[in-house]
């Protein structure tokens, strides 16, 4: 039987972050968060995890996450925690905020009525 690389006996992690990806061509109806630049806000955060001391947590990109209307998406397990990541300023508290092991209210995913 094969051994993780990265010496896990159990899958998943403790914290698990996915950050929109998804790009509609220009003549969609709807935003996407890849022109947003979201694959680079990933990166940044993706490093600053991997810096950090923090361990089993995962950083990745995903599908479309259906609210590309509301910023670039990105939401936090396993509490759930949604996200609207703007710039890198709201990457690094989000990033700090991940580190105290606290929601970042400033950058909560708000969706107008």
């Amino acid at each position: 039987m094969p051994t993780d690389p990265k010496g896990r006996i159990e899958p998943g992690y403790d914290t698990h972050i996915f950050v929109c990806g998804h790009e509609r061509n220009e003549s969609a109806s709807r935003p996407s968060c890849a022109k947003r630049n979201s694959l680079d806000l990933m990166r940044q955060l993706k490093l600053l995890v991997k810096a950090s001391d923090m361990k089993n947590i995962r950083v990745q990109k995903s599908g479309c996450l259906d609210f590309c209307e509301f910023g670039t998406t990105c939401v936090v397990y396993p509490e759930g925690t949604w996200y609207s990541l703007e710039d890198s300023e709201a990457v690094e508290e989000l990033f700090r905020c991940l580190k105290e092991g606290k929601i970042s209210k400033k950058h909560l995913l708000k969706i107008n009525s």
